[in-house]
């Protein structure tokens, strides 16, 4: 697999205070990739880190291939766009004169790109209306096409939806969605907001105490969270017979119980365990949650 983003047991000590703490991740190219973690687990850290704004105590980090100590590190960061915490924008100026400001930041010779880039974030009618009259969301989306001035491959975002309101916050998963499918951008979403990183994300990074603690696909954690029937049974073996000729899909999870992820009739798998002197002791639906898978992996005595 292709990845854009790597790193190698980072770490990040402040003083007493060790933020990242052999920090190991792989970004896939083309994924839109959720980086999971309670407040103060080292998400903002790691991003301002691989942004270049801070360095590492330890470890290494590799962008499009190029490790962070090399010359051309500078070269593959201009690859990449980044909004960190709140997008640095300037109130009295439009949009699409704040646009103009960052192209001359980065020396570009002229502003052919801009209508395009504010036709893309959803902005190309506002016009002589001043950022500092914006909607948070109309905001958010301007911090990202500023991020996108340069034609980037990467994009870093740290919370995007913390404080919008429901309209925006739509506004900002259809924005990243696009740039995603159509422009094929990689994009890294810090966030603690689970259900709403479910409805984007191809890929996850769970973070805890500084250190990533499980990556998986979408479709794997899909499938650790589906709904499934846990039966209790006098005899797993009878049971495991039982599921195989009835064609479900089944974990045994220990000598009395299992995990049924299928809605077989309650009432024919009664009949048919009796038939192999097997009694169906107690059954339940079950359904993880996000919220709890997460809890299940960091532990939940710890509070943002």
């Amino acid at each position: 697999m292709d990845y854009v983003l790597k790193t190698n047991s980072l770490c990040k000590q402040y003083k007493n205070f060790k933020a990242l703490s052999g920090l190991t991740m792989n970004v896939p190219k083309g994924s839109i990739y959720g980086f999971v973690g309670r407040n103060g687990a080292g998400k903002t850290t790691l991003i301002r880190i691989i942004c270049g704004l801070q360095m590492p105590t330890e470890g290494s980090f590799e962008i499009f291939g190029v490790k962070n100590d090399a010359p051309d590190i500078t070269k593959s960061r201009s690859r990449m766009g980044a909004v960190i915490e709140t997008p640095s924008l300037y109130p009295e100026m439009t949009a699409e004169d704040n646009l103009k400001y960052q192209y001359r930041l980065l020396g570009m010779p002229d502003y052919k790109g801009i209508p395009e880039l504010l036709e893309l974030v959803g902005l190309a009618n506002t016009g002589k209306k001043k950022v500092k009259n914006f909607s948070l969301g109309m905001r958010q989306r301007l911090g990202i096409a500023i991020a996108l001035c340069g034609d980037q491959d990467l994009l870093m975002l740290d919370e995007p939806i913390n404080g919008l309101d429901p309209q925006g916050i739509i506004e900002v998963r259809e924005l990243l969605l696009k740039l995603n499918r159509e422009k094929n951008i990689t994009i890294v979403i810090s966030s603690h907001i689970l259900d709403e990183l479910a409805k984007l994300a191809t890929h996850y990074g769970f973070i805890d105490s500084g250190r990533i603690v499980r990556e998986m696909s979408a479709e794997e954690l899909e499938d650790a969270c589906r709904k499934s029937l846990r039966v209790t049974v006098t005899d797993t073996v009878a049971l495991a017979g039982v599921l195989d000729e009835m064609g479900a899909e089944y974990t045994i999870t220990d000598d009395t119980s299992a995990e049924i992820y299928a809605r077989p009739n309650i009432s024919e798998l009664v009949f048919a365990l009796s038939k192999e002197d097997c009694q169906l002791v107690s059954c339940s639906e079950r359904e993880e949650t996000l919220e709890g898978f997460f809890i299940s992996l960091v532990g939940g005595e710890k509070h943002e």
